[in-house]
């Protein structure tokens, strides 16, 4: 099937995942080990990477206190205001993207010193959401 383009369409069944490609149907089972799937069927098995870029936004320290929005999107809700202290992981944004919801954390421990946007506004990519300090 390498190659091959068409419509995937799959949905969770009893025995698995049943798949549906490229004229044929299959039932694979996924086991999931952070953000890699594994995916076994009865003619091979496979491995896919889960790509969620909001879902490490502010990972890096690049941007230097600031968080920005790693693609287009609408600002949900913030679960901190300026002035508050933080610590790494804690959750401080959920944005709205391609109908999902994802919760941006904090890179660091910091204090918030600025919110950038308010909820419901929406972002491009880039866009600095809130500020932090060290």
């Amino acid at each position: 099937m390498e190659g091959t383009q068409g419509v995937l369409a799959f949905k969770p069944v009893a025995a698995g995942i049943d798949v549906q490609f490229g004229g044929q149907r299959h039932t694979v089972q996924v086991v999931r080990n952070g953000e890699m799937c594994h995916v076994f069927a009865a003619h091979g098995a496979t491995q896919a990477e889960l790509l969620d870029p909001l879902a490490h936004a502010g990972d890096t320290q690049g941007e230097g206190g600031r968080l920005t929005a790693p693609m287009p999107g609408k600002v949900v809700s913030f679960a901190v205001k300026a002035g508050d202290k933080v610590s790494k992981g804690q959750a401080l944004a959920v944005m709205e993207a391609m109908k999902m919801e994802h919760t941006i954390a904090a890179p660091a421990d910091g204090v918030v010193s600025e919110l950038m946007f308010a909820p419901g506004d929406q972002v491009t990519e880039g866009s600095e959401l809130l500020r932090l300090q060290s």
